[in-house]
């Protein structure tokens, strides 16, 4: 039965499967798409947004936000944290579950993958350069960029009314393409805390062949970030939008 909690959960669920997805594709051996590059993850993310949020609005979530981060700021716009409670446990379960289908999917060519780092990446996101500060500010001007200018996109001083039906997801995906392309060489723009430790305890849980460390000691970055940033941009929605 389509509910808010369904929808926020499988929205979510097929961002992962589609957006790890399209790592998994470009870092594991032996893959069709192996070493294709980055302007192909970018894409492939933008393209997972896109059908994480129609598979969310379809099946009972409004907002299709898919992310605790954007949960966060639209509750600091409107002063309603009343959908907190019921969104933000629905997207870690669907992260959670996008990342095992991800697993299931690219079954054997975890085993023909040697380089642990790679087999990571197609879980969750780690810094080009590990600095602490300077990851912890890239997640948070990523997610400030994602949600100020999703509020811009539907804004008055935009459109004259309402965004058409089915146009928003793709101006939103439009925005997270471009994310990736400008933003994510720092730290793989997680941007959503959700999206990153669900999957996470997902390498940490499932028995992946080879696999390494889940490097749990840099995961509170890509959720402190997102939820940070989160916090900015409501701010500065409520002051010029």
């Amino acid at each position: 039965m389509p509910t808010p909690f369904v929808g926020e959960m499988l929205g979510t669920a097929v961002l992962i499967l589609l957006g790890n997805g399209v790592v998994a594709n470009v870092v594991l051996n032996d893959t069709k798409g192996h070493n294709s590059g980055w302007i192909v993850i970018a894409a492939g993310w933008a393209l997972a947004v896109l059908c994480g949020v129609f598979t969310a609005l379809a099946t009972g979530s409004p907002d299709a936000h898919l992310n605790p981060a954007a949960t966060l700021a639209f509750a600091v716009v409107s002063d309603d944290y009343s959908k907190i409670s019921t969104y933000v446990p629905a997207q870690f379960l669907g992260a959670f579950i996008g990342a095992i289908l991800v697993w299931l999917h690219y079954l054997p060519h975890w085993r023909n993958t040697k380089d642990q780092g790679a087999k990571l990446a197609a879980f969750c996101t780690g810094p080009a350069i590990r600095n602490t500060r300077a990851n912890l500010i890239s997640e948070i001007i990523g997610t400030v960029v994602l949600i100020f200018v999703i509020a811009a996109m539907s804004s008055k001083q935009v459109t004259s009314g309402p965004i058409s039906p089915g146009l928003g997801p793709y101006l939103v995906a439009m925005l997270v393409w471009g994310i990736g392309l400008s933003l994510g060489g720092t730290t793989g723009f997680a941007i959503n805390p959700a999206r990153d430790l669900g999957p996470r305890i997902a390498h940490a849980i499932l028995p992946i062949a080879g696999k390494g460390d889940s490097d749990l000691s840099y995961s509170w970055i890509p959720v402190v970030g997102p939820l940070m940033g989160a916090c900015i941009a409501g701010g500065l929605v409520k002051a010029f939008i």
